[in-house]
């Protein structure tokens, strides 16, 4: 597997591309590869951070259960700006809520694939990259759905 390190203003993040796609992205330190595919998906990701409307069009691969490819593609529909409950999602995809939020929870590649756009009904819901809610809620303050929050 060959990895990229990227500074975000969420912290350092690493990038896995395997076979041509992005696989993986999590907070710390991974690599300093040097390829076509990971130079590009960093600066969409440099890019993201300067303005979320630039967006990402870099190829991705969930490796992960059906149940989770089909969780990802679900967060992947999104809108910018925008978010979703774990409910909606559950009824959206026909599983528990609970479910959702494990899928959210198992995202191999945060931000990127938005799981930080899907709240509870009642509130945030959690996190699982680093700094938690924390870094949740500064990616929708970003992406400008921080409205939504207070």
């Amino acid at each position: 597997m060959l990895q990229i390190s990227v500074d975000t203003p969420t912290g350092l993040m690493t990038l896995t591309e395997e076979d041509g796609a992005i696989v993986r992205a999590e907070w710390g330190t991974g690599g300093g590869d040097d390829t076509s595919l990971l130079r590009e998906a960093a600066a969409q990701l440099v890019a993201y951070f300067e303005d979320p409307a630039r967006g990402f069009d870099v190829p991705l691969r969930v490796e992960a259960s059906e149940f989770q490819k089909k969780v990802c593609e679900a967060m992947l529909a999104i809108p910018l700006g925008e978010t979703r409950t774990y409910g909606a999602l559950s009824k959206e995809l026909g599983v528990p809520a609970q479910a959702i939020g494990q899928g959210c929870g198992g995202n191999p590649i945060p931000v990127i694939i938005p799981c930080h756009r899907v709240l509870g009904a009642n509130g945030l819901g959690g996190f699982s990259g680093r700094g938690g809610v924390e870094t949740k809620v500064w990616l929708l303050k970003h992406e400008r759905a921080g409205g939504l929050l207070i």
